[in-house]
């Protein structure tokens, strides 16, 4: 399908339909069983025409996996959830099981990781706040074998619904679709960026909101790990908008009659 916001608003990438399927299609890209990948490439290749395909075993990393919906895969990171609290807050080196799996982790894993592991990534204080936000995260379970990224113009709403559907927007382009999000309702926050991982930005925080009777499009890709996997393929200047299907199309209708068609949104694209 064609997207009226993608035109209207003017992206340069392919809009995003995230789909749960029982299937995968024949050439989508996979990562390997077992094997470390950032889920954000992935959907980096999808806004550029591809589609990509995961399931319980191959979502690249255990933040794809909680972002993907295959439930709280932080439990299967090396020392569990008590070594990634540490591992993204202050490190591991300074107490004694956290050291002990770091010292185990040398020569196994690659440079980077173990140094992060053990000094930590700094992205949060505390492990007490990192617990926390563990407990706040909507951990999800799908109930499909396989979760999808595909160009939205390969979708046919009458045979598969997406989950969610993401843009990728520079300044002026997320402006217009945060006065967009809000342009048919009441209230001023229909459009959230929460703290959070690329991917779930684009998968589990959009299924929390589409469970809601007024579901709020998510802001995301301001994670900076994330950023720095998809640069080389997209640029620098992009952030994500994910919208529960529900409000995509609810945004697709408002369209016509919007700034989007007046002289103000006009001339600043020009």
């Amino acid at each position: 399908m064609e997207s009226k916001i993608a035109k209207a608003v003017g992206l340069k990438y392919n809009p995003v339909a995230v789909v749960l399927s029982e299937t995968k299609p024949e050439k989508a890209l996979q990562f390997k069983k077992g094997k470390w990948g950032c889920v954000m490439f992935m959907f980096a290749n999808a806004a550029r025409g591809k589609t990509a395909a995961f399931d319980a075993q191959s979502y690249g990393c255990w933040g794809g996996g909680v972002g993907l919906g295959f439930g709280n895969a932080y439990l299967q990171f090396p020392g569990g959830e008590d070594c990634f609290s540490h591992f993204l807050s202050s490190g591991n080196r300074r107490w004694e099981t956290g050291r002990q799996v770091g010292q185990a982790l040398e020569g196994t894993a690659g440079k980077e990781f173990a140094e992060n592991f053990l000094e930590g990534e700094g992205y949060v204080q505390t492990p007490e706040l990192v617990q926390q936000w563990l407990e706040e995260l909507p951990i999800t379970q799908v109930k499909s074998t396989y979760v999808l990224f595909k160009p939205l113009g390969e979708i046919q709403p009458e045979i598969e619904t997406p989950e969610t559907v993401v843009l990728l927007a520079d300044a002026d382009q997320l402006s217009a679709l945060v006065i967009l999000a809000n342009y048919g309702r009441e209230g001023m926050e229909n459009a959230i960026i929460p703290w959070a991982a690329g991917c779930q930005t684009i998968g589990i925080l959009p299924y929390r909101e589409a469970k809601s009777a007024k579901p709020r499009a998510v802001v995301g890709l301001t994670d900076i790990s994330a950023r720095k996997y998809v640069r080389t393929l997209l640029g620098s200047e992009y952030l994500s908008f994910a919208m529960p299907w529900k409000m995509f199309r609810e945004m697709e209708n408002n369209v016509a009659g919007s700034f989007l068609e007046k002289h103000t949104w006009r001339s600043l694209r020009e």
